[in-house]
């Protein structure tokens, strides 16, 4: 699960990228909902089984 989390992290950093210190906070922003969103399809997933 935590390989999951850091790799949705590292992708939503490469995929869009940031110039100024705006821009990271939107990063920021982008991953955390990207590992929101992985933990919720893991969740369901799990549920499922």
């Amino acid at each position: 699960m935590k390989k999951i989390l850091a790799a949705s992290l590292i992708i939503a950093f490469a995929l869009t990228g940031c110039n100024t210190f705006k821009g990271v906070g939107k990063d920021v922003s982008k991953a955390g909902e990207a590992v929101t969103d992985t933990a919720e399809k893991t969740s369901e997933e799990i549920r499922k089984n």
